[in-house]
């Protein structure tokens, strides 16, 4: 199957990369869920990932907007994560609990001058995904070095530097979206690996 559409927020002007601020409004957490709605959001199609719009990694590309409604529900018993790195940009630098999760939505995208939209559903069935709470990267560290914090620090949001909602997973898409076909296995004991590496890594 060829790549035709590739879309995302691009690069912001202070450099962060694949970021799109939302509304706070546009986050609702549940007992057991997360969901995220949006509303024409400005988001660039690239058409492929990497060497997209001339190699111009997430700066050039179409204008679109995207409206996405996706939910996380999180089911059984959490995992408790402890970092394995103490490296404060290592993606595996990070504490917390975790649930195994499922997720689904719905998804409309259109370029700015109407020449190309797409809308369609999607879910996780069959495949990975996780959601919970955590800390990471100097977060960690300080918890680490601060006596009576580390033993309380997961789940309980009354601390500073409290943990944020996560949720992690590899969709099954419908409509335009691309199809993956990882499939489902159990987590392990340490962190997963989120994506989170030095924007190097990326560009070379």
């Amino acid at each position: 199957m060829s790549q035709l559409h590739d879309f995302s927020p691009g690069i912001a002007g202070n450099g962060l990369f694949w970021i799109l601020q939302i509304p706070d409004d546009a986050v609702k957490i549940t007992k057991d869920t997360l969901t995220i709605s949006l509303t024409n959001a400005l988001v660039v199609d690239q058409f492929r990932f990497p060497n997209g719009a001339g190699n111009n990694l997430g700066i050039a590309g179409v204008p679109a907007t995207l409206t996405l409604n996706i939910t996380y529900t999180k089911s059984g018993s959490p995992r408790e994560v402890v970092p394995t790195s103490s490296d404060a940009l290592s993606p595996f630098n990070w504490e917390g609990q975790m649930w195994a999760a499922t997720n689904s939505g719905t998804f409309s995208l259109s370029y700015q001058d109407g020449s190309f939209s797409a809308q369609g559903s999607f879910d996780s069935a069959g495949n990975f995904g996780e959601m919970g709470t955590e800390r990471n990267g100097s977060f960690v560290e300080r918890e680490d070095a601060a006596p009576g914090l580390a033993s309380n620090a997961l789940g309980t949001p009354q601390l500073a530097g409290q943990p944020g909602w996560s949720a992690t997973g590899q969709n099954q898409n419908g409509g335009a979206a691309t199809q993956n076909t990882v499939r489902a296995e159990p987590p392990a004991s340490g962190p997963k690996f989120k994506g989170r590496m030095p924007i190097s890594e990326l560009i070379h």
